[in-house]
């Protein structure tokens, strides 16, 4: 009979080869935990700068609206234009290893979609609702928004025709319930029935819901996007040439009252249907901030209405 130590020995051996890998797993494991931790507080500080830099450009557009506002009491302006300060495309600007982007829009070139539904007469604004339609239209977007929108706003329960009303939203998941009143911000469009990302970045550049005047449409017919000039009238919409020149004439200068515009060649046989919709001054701006830094990305969107001496009012704050 052999010694029993030998195998003593052999399994002495096993449990320290079984020891050793445990040991190894152990380590590995606490230094993929530890990588794993630093990693995302790097992260959430470099999520931090950048939103701080955000933070930043959103002050760089408050101080050029400041400044546009000094530049245009000195040239006694009386509107705006594409042509001022605040209009101006600004570079991006690296900060420490970071990177701020900022841009500005006056939120009068938009029309207001809370006044496709009138409050006060409860009821669908019928001339609203024409010019909504023609600028779907223009901008490639079905009509069928229109009684979505509607029952979107209305106060009712009543569903439209090819609307949508809470026993439509209820069923969603998760469930929630239409507005029934005005829009606070452009971002309820994201909830209505068939939107969709693309839909709605598309509207957003031509909605708002911001009290830009108190007729049924009160745009500024100096930073108007065309497709929003056309929807207007249906003469604007059957006639390509006049909303071109309409562009053409403002690029070269500006319109410094509603009538510049309304005594051009072809404009002043429509003229008075076309004077309630127009403006040439906005005081409500929309500051998109964006920072990026070592591949975090914040943005922000801040409105403000700026006031005569230049001070601004914050109206909204949304932040991505």
């Amino acid at each position: 009979m052999r010694p029993r130590h030998k195998y003593d020995r052999g399994i002495a051996l096993l449990a320290t080869l079984l020891a050793i890998s445990l040991m190894t797993l152990l380590v590995v494991e606490f230094s993929t935990s530890a990588a794993l931790g630093y990693r995302a507080a790097a992260n959430q500080a470099d999520e931090l700068r950048a939103y701080y830099l955000a933070r930043s450009g959103i002050q760089i557009g408050l101080a050029v609206l400041a400044r546009d506002s000094v530049s245009k009491s000195r040239a006694q302006h009386q509107y705006e234009s594409l042509d001022q300060v605040w209009a101006q495309p600004i570079p991006p600007i690296p900060v420490d290893r970071g990177m701020v982007s900022m841009s500005i829009v006056d939120e009068e070139r938009k029309l207001n979609i809370n006044k496709l539904f009138n409050q006060q007469k409860r009821e669908p604004d019928e001339q609203f609702a024409a010019i909504v339609t023609r600028l779907l239209s223009n901008i490639g977007l079905s009509p069928a928004l229109v009684p979505i929108l509607i029952d979107w706003l209305d106060p009712d329960s009543i569903e439209s025709d090819g609307g949508a009303e809470a026993d439509y939203y209820l069923r969603l998941l998760p469930p929630y319930e239409p507005r029934n009143g005005p829009m606070p911000t452009i971002g309820d469009l994201r909830m209505l029935k068939g939107m969709d990302d693309i839909t709605f970045l598309r509207l957003s550049r031509y909605l708002t819901t911001m009290d830009v005047g108190t007729s049924p449409c009160c745009i500024n017919a100096n930073t108007a996007l065309p497709e929003v000039l056309a929807a207007l009238t249906p003469e604007l919409e059957d006639n390509a040439d006049l909303v071109k020149q309409i562009v053409d004439v403002r690029d070269i200068r500006p319109f410094n009252q509603v009538t510049d515009l309304l005594n051009l060649p072809g404009i002043s046989a429509i003229g008075e249907h076309l004077k309630p919709f127009l403006a040439v001054t906005s005081q409500d701006f929309l500051i998109t901030a964006q920072g990026d830094f070592a591949g975090a990305r914040k943005r922000i969107y801040a409105t403000f209405r700026r006031n005569l001496n230049g001070t601004a009012l914050l109206l909204n704050w949304h932040e991505d």
